[in-house]
């Protein structure tokens, strides 16, 4: 093996994007000499993380051997919690989903017995497709509330009671044998929907309309998070004509309070009708219950309200409408749409798509597996795996 593998991340960046290329391919993309090529392309393979093309390559003399990324080298483990249900897979390199199953499980149940679950459900999971924790390269965890990225960790969420501070990767790492990185729902999402559905669009927001409501920003490719992660917590934003709506937050007049499934779900209740949460004011909307469908359409109004001032700020190229609430359909995007189209600059609007998601609920657990997945592919992450197993086969048992 090599003494010298750093940069080998950075062409495995390259073999990344699913082509197969031979060493003098690689040699004329990066500019290196082919002994470093060589060199490079030695330590991914002791790492497995590229192999050999089943066929070699002809250009007219000797067929030359070719390289392709090996997306089965590692498994990912990815669960995006809710408030009462959890989507849970394993996948692997490519953010191909080997097995997933849903299961109700209640936040409020607290972080041991929620993350106990989750231990078991991982377990049975990888079990099941041959795999086993070993194999595992890192965690993915979605929680719906403020996290605090850099350290994983719940900040005052306003629906965890128990959470708030408790130490997640801290707690899943020992337990599952590898790195655990955790994010709030919405950011999630966004990141699964940019990887499956919209990859070609460099600046994206994806809003989540549940029982609150979360924006996840994408520009120039990648995630914003913003200073502490709390980027995008435009439920919390003050929306005009609401000044006397209380919310859950302490103040009044907030996005989430009009246009929050549980909001709505409660207006609905006022006028006489049977809604206990978002998803039956989905079922009234779906009904054709014209009380239901014109509190949608408002609610759209008043999200489109908002996202009008980012549009004009942010200049997004798509804006994804998620969450259960989204399953209104088109009386929610059209509201959406009013707004946004006549209060926005002509210029910001001129190619915007406002549309509804295409992943459905799997954006959660696919975008927890890409943030692994981006994380442990990174050219230097891969750089300090191989001069990290380089210093254990040279350093005497």
């Amino acid at each position: 093996m090599t003494n010298e593998p750093a940069g080998a991340g950075a062409l495995l960046a390259i073999l990344r994007d699913g082509r197969a290329r031979t060493r003098t391919e690689l040699v004329q993309l990066t500019g290196l000499a082919r002994s470093t090529v060589t060199q490079r392309l030695d330590a991914l393979a002791d790492q497995h993380w590229i192999r050999p093309t089943d066929d070699a390559i002809f250009s007219g003399g000797r067929p030359a051997l070719a390289f392709s990324f090996n997306s089965e080298a590692r498994t990912v483990l990815a669960a995006d919690l809710g408030v009462t249900h959890a989507r849970i897979a394993v996948t692997d390199l490519a953010g191909r989903v080997l097995a997933e199953r849903g299961r109700d499980i209640k936040i409020t149940e607290g972080p041991e017995r929620v993350l106990g679950r989750l231990v078991d459900e991982f377990t049975e999971l990888l079990t099941g497709v041959g795999r086993a924790l070993t194999d595992v390269c890192g965690v993915g965890i979605g929680l719906p509330g403020p996290v605090e990225h850099t350290s994983g960790r719940p900040v005052n969420p306003p629906i965890m009671p128990g959470w708030d501070g408790f130490d997640v990767p801290g707690w899943l790492a020992p337990r599952l044998g590898a790195p655990v990185l955790v994010d709030n729902d919405v950011n999630i999402m966004a990141l699964g929907e940019h990887w499956a559905a919209s990859p070609e669009v460099e600046h994206l927001l994806f809003v989540k309309v549940g029982t609150g409501i979360g924006c996840g920003i994408i520009t120039e490719h990648r995630l914003h998070r913003g200073a502490q992660g709390s980027a995008g917590d435009i439920g919390h934003i003050r929306v005009a004509g609401a000044a006397n709506e209380p919310c859950r937050c302490g103040n009044t007049g907030c996005l989430e309070a009009v246009a929050g499934g549980g909001a709505l779900a409660a207006h609905l209740r006022d006028s006489g009708l049977d809604a206990a949460d978002g998803r039956d004011v989905v079922a009234l909307v779906r009904a054709g219950n014209p009380t239901a469908i014109q509190m949608i359409r408002q609610a759209g109004r008043d999200i489109g309200d908002v996202l009008a001032a980012l549009v004009n700020f942010f200049n997004p190229g798509v804006i994804i409408i998620g969450g259960d609430i989204s399953e209104a359909g088109e009386h929610l995007l059209a509201g959406v749409r009013e707004v946004i189209y006549s209060r926005s600059l002509p210029l910001a609007t001129q190619h915007l798509s406002i549309r509804g998601r295409e992943l459905g609920d799997r954006a959660g657990v696919i975008g927890a597996a890409v943030m692994v997945i981006e994380h442990t592919l990174s050219p230097a992450a891969v750089d300090r795996a191989i001069a990290t197993s380089d210093l254990r086969e040279l350093t005497p048992s």
